[in-house]
């Protein structure tokens, strides 16, 4: 514990417990010890963050998944119909598909990332049946999810290029920049998936975005252009805005 506050580390006593009760040996804890002490996120040194009730295996270079995106999850889960076709964009470890689909009965659960390694961690993540592809956001889907998704997730990069720089060093050296970068404004990713939502989704269907309480009207006018019926949400008690876009039911 000393040595955790000593490198900084604001919760060390909870850090310190985790941790004890991690290593198998003294030797073991030693080491894990020092890899946090010298800046590697807590997740990381684990193998593993909680999210959502759920221990979610994080490997090194992968995001880590946040506690405010638990926002995100319990809003899909009021959204979401009856054996619901989900699909987790730039998923990185799975979290979000995998809590949701633990918070749903009979969900149809796809998840993709252009990232090999958040490809590889989401596989053993998700639950059995559900189907992780790697590539560039819808590019690697199956054809036949077009017009069939009821929620698509997508927990894109909002941090815009000029501030990645001021990030916390275990974000901003432990993690992919390609999963914080979200381009100029931070809604270069956001735009793109948006662009393409209305012909995946189902009639109904919505699409949820995290971002930033700055940036939730540029997101929600981006949403309105392409079709979708946009609000934002937010909770004061996890710091977290999410922007929900919906398909109009036609008829």
């Amino acid at each position: 514990m000393a040595r955790l506050r000593a490198a900084g580390c604001v919760f060390a006593e909870d850090e310190a417990r985790l941790l004890v009760s991690a290593a198998r040996t003294p030797e073991e804890l030693a080491a894990m010890v020092a890899r946090r002490a010298d800046g590697l996120p807590l997740e990381h040194v684990l193998g593993w963050a909680e999210f959502h009730g759920l221990r979610v295996a994080v490997d090194p270079g992968v995001f880590v998944p946040r506690r405010r995106t638990e926002f995100l999850v319990d809003r899909a889960a009021a959204l979401a119909p009856p054996r619901a076709v989900v699909v987790d964009l730039c998923c990185g470890s799975g979290a979000l598909g995998a809590a949701l689909a633990a918070a749903l009965d009979g969900a149809e659960l796809y998840a993709a990332d252009i990232d090999p390694a958040a490809v590889r961690c989401a596989r053993r993540n998700v639950p059995a049946g559900a189907r992780v592809y790697e590539g560039d956001l819808y590019a690697p889907l199956p054809a036949a999810l077009r017009g069939r998704v009821d929620i698509l997730l997508a927990n894109v990069p909002y941090v815009p290029t000029e501030e990645v720089g001021l990030l916390p060093p275990e974000a901003r050296i432990h993690e992919a920049r390609g999963a914080l970068d979200g381009g100029a404004d931070g809604l270069d990713v956001l735009r793109r998936v948006t662009a393409q939502a209305p012909g995946w989704l189902a009639p109904g269907g919505s699409l949820l975005v995290e971002t930033s309480e700055r940036q939730a009207a540029g997101a929600a006018a981006a949403f309105a252009a392409n079709g979708l019926v946009p609000r934002v949400c937010s909770s004061d008690e996890l710091y977290a805005t999410v922007v929900i876009g919906t398909v109009a039911y036609s008829g």
